[in-house]
């Protein structure tokens, strides 16, 4: 760590086994980079969405939102709803993988996924083109986060179908990017450094850890000798975070620990789906504060998920629920599931619009695509996607509105805007047709 008045960037708070990046502070202004950089993000839920219960019937300034979208109503000015955007490629026109392979597959590499027990072959999606142009300039290219993998529930019927319903990220034609599942798993790879410690000193440290911030206290100290009463205040908020994350997870493991003795899930992995949420998202909070990433993907469970939501008194599971054949009673468990999905990501749009950043919030700076790669999970359609764009890409684009594109515009077409804002043009993407309009300010 280097203590001065214009502090780098990529500035680290060290210990035995530990780095801790910074957050944004205002004695990084003067130097390198000169404002806080864009971020770009994908969040996917699986097995589409009850449609009635989501559609807006009205264009232009967002007002009262559909019933699934109710938890976003305080946020609405962060909120761009898309309409009509289109997976073609997710459409069985040639042999595929499966409408749930295809839909997953296909979302953000816009190429249909091809069928075959021992070949996957689709295309590298959009957040690995950013990552491998700006990957360079953060700790990681891209960060891919999950909640759950069909080979741990048992239930994946074979090797395409596993690779396309379990991952969102593909660095190449053939090569997936696992999302990690485990919150302890996430919270070493962004915090630890073990490779270099030797087996006494990692031995020690996992010996007598109580925090990570133990380890970096010296660095800690050090840097707040030299910086402003707003940044000590912003560091101080930023490492409570971190510890309160730490919190949670020997809370999960305890419970784990009680609740499934001997149980091969992975041991940070909260039983409670928005105890599990809520950590996932803190620790990319962080990440995407303290610029450690720009670029990830959090699959909310994998797609074709049987889960089922007990904690909302739902024990069916999710993907033989949207097959309801028009059953009331199963539909109205459909628009809960993705109604408590949505509740989630709205608490967690709240904390991005809460930390301050620049002139305005960290939310300001990132674009979220919210939404799914089935338009209604009964029908197994693929027009007309859920889609949501949260935050302002930088104050490049103008939230609060819902656009009505051309039917069948391609959801490529929203991918090759939000690349150009990330300063990554490329001329074409999967089936794109150009950019997306009405989108950006100018």
């Amino acid at each position: 760590m280097m203590t001065r008045t214009a502090l780098p960037r990529r500035t680290f708070l060290r210990g035995l086994g530990a780095a801790v990046a910074l957050p944004w502070l205002e004695s990084m202004t003067s130097a390198a980079v000169p404002k806080p950089p864009v971020r770009m993000g994908f969040v996917y839920v699986p097995n589409g969405m009850d449609v009635r219960n989501w559609n807006l019937d009205y264009e232009g300034k967002l007002g009262q939102l559909s019933r699934i979208m109710k938890p976003l109503e305080p946020l609405r000015d962060e909120v761009t709803v898309l309409s009509n955007l289109t997976h073609n490629n997710g459409r069985a026109l040639l042999d595929g993988a499966g409408d749930h392979g295809r839909c997953c597959g296909s979302y953000l590499t816009g190429i249909q996924p091809k069928k075959s027990a021992t070949d996957i072959h689709v295309g590298i999606s959009c957040d690995q083109i950013v990552a491998n142009a700006i990957g360079n300039q953060t700790r990681f290219p891209s960060l891919e986060l999950g909640m759950e993998d069909s080979r741990q529930a048992g239930d994946c019927d074979s090797g395409y179908s596993c690779a396309y319903t379990n991952n969102l990220a593909w660095r190449g034609e053939t090569q997936p990017l696992p999302p990690v599942l485990d919150p302890r798993a996430m919270f070493e790879r962004l915090f630890g450094v073990d490779a270099g410690l030797s087996s006494e000193d990692r031995a020690r440290r996992n010996r007598f850890r109580k925090s990570i911030l133990d380890f970096v206290s010296d660095d800690t100290r050090k840097l707040q000798q030299d910086l402003g009463p707003t940044d000590r205040r912003k560091l101080d908020e930023y490492l409570s975070s971190i510890r309160e994350i730490e919190r949670q997870l020997e809370r999960a493991e305890k419970d784990n620990a009680q609740i499934n003795p001997g149980m091969s899930q992975p041991y940070g992995v909260p039983a409670d789906f928005a105890e599990h949420f809520k950590l996932m998202t803190d620790m990319l909070t962080v990440a995407l504060q303290s610029d450690m990433s720009r670029v990830f993907t959090f699959l909310v469970t994998r797609e074709g998920t049987s889960r089922s939501y007990r904690e909302i008194g739902i024990a069916d599971g999710h993907h033989p629920l949207t097959h309801h054949r028009n059953d009331p009673a199963l539909m109205e468990k459909v628009s809960q599931i993705n109604t408590y999905h949505v509740q989630q990501f709205a608490g967690w749009v709240e904390k991005l619009k809460s930390i301050k950043e620049g002139d305005g919030s960290l939310l300001d700076n990132c674009m979220i695509v919210y939404g799914a790669g089935l338009n209604d999970g009964n029908r197994h359609n693929h027009e007309d996607l859920p889609t949501l764009l949260v935050g302002r890409g930088g104050n490049a684009f103008k939230p609060g509105r819902r656009i009505v594109s051309r039917r069948e515009t391609p959801m490529s077409n929203l991918f090759l805007t939000m690349m150009d804002r990330m300063n990554v043009p490329v001329e074409n993407f999967g089936d794109s047709t150009g950019r997306l309009s009405g989108l950006n300010l100018g």
